[in-house]
């Protein structure tokens, strides 16, 4: 058997060593390339998950029970903190007390700015056609004949 010291000074593991840095060296054929080209994407926890992690947090009573738990499920302390705060928040929504009756209706804003529009015309016709009337009663009055509306394509 070679001693270590032999087999280090060998000209054999020089080769083998420059071997490993040879950066024109590729992957043979069929293994998988190890350049990672797909971005991870983002793990998504249902509401009823979030909510049996949470109460096995609850139930965890020793130390390092909670740390066991998230190394095992794969989380972070931030995420049970942020789970906690939500359920927490849904909490205080659902004991708020409601109105009672029916739901009044909601109402486009565009809607108001049309019907305010609409209200506001309606008020100048009604004042052109009262200035309109004027005219006719004086013309009449004073015997000068106008002339005949054209037709609009309306009418």
């Amino acid at each position: 058997m070679r001693e270590v010291s032999e087999i280090l000074s060998s000209p054999e593991s020089e080769g083998a060593r420059r071997a490993t840095v040879d950066s024109g060296a590729r992957a043979p054929e069929g293994a998988p390339d190890p350049e990672v080209t797909e971005r991870a994407k983002r793990r998504r926890f249902t509401a009823e998950y979030k909510l049996r992690i949470l109460r096995k947090a609850d139930a965890c009573k020793g130390d390092g029970d909670v740390g066991a738990l998230l190394r095992r499920e794969g989380l972070y302390s931030s995420q049970l903190a942020a789970w906690r705060r939500q359920r927490d928040e849904i909490a205080k929504v659902g004991l708020k007390a409601r109105k009672r009756g029916p739901k009044g209706k909601v109402v486009d804003p565009q809607v108001k700015q049309l019907k305010r529009e609409n209200a506001r015309l309606k008020r100048r016709l009604e004042r052109v056609e009262l200035m309109l009337d004027i005219q006719k009663k004086a013309s009449e009055m004073l015997g000068i004949p106008l002339n005949p509306p054209d037709k609009d394509e309306n009418d």
